[in-house]
């Protein structure tokens, strides 16, 4: 009995130690530039981590000899600033590729318009 006795009052004192225990929150206003400053960092970088993590973009990272994991850690450290930098001359770049699809193109409308002047017959009736 006596054992039981302790056991209760030492569990009491621990719940009533845990009542205790006072924690405060915090809550204040913050300003919209500060939100909006957030949002377009959060943005940027999410732009940026998108364009590392492609398979062709970690190849030439590699044969540069730069690790895309650190790339990505120091694309992270940036300043704000210099993450919108970034990020803007991203989207200014042009997408690159070799023309493929343009080439195409005007191979088709060429042969279109060779077409439409009688020069060939590539375009059978059947």
């Amino acid at each position: 009995m006596d054992f039981r006795q302790t056991t209760v009052a030492v569990t009491a004192a621990c719940f009533l130690a845990l009542g205790l225990q006072t924690t405060t929150a915090s809550a204040g206003v913050i300003g919209t530039q500060d939100y909006l400053s957030a949002e377009a960092r959060a943005g940027d970088l999410a732009d940026i981590s998108a364009a590392i993590s492609r398979a062709d973009v970690q190849a030439q990272l590699v044969s540069l000899g730069v690790d895309p994991a650190n790339a990505m850690t120091r694309v992270a450290a940036l300043s704000d600033a210099e993450l919108a930098q970034v990020a803007q001359e991203m989207k200014t770049l042009p997408a690159g590729g070799d023309g493929f699809l343009a080439v195409i193109g005007i191979v088709f409308l060429v042969l279109l318009i060779l077409e439409l002047t009688g020069v060939t017959d590539i375009f059978k009736k059947f």
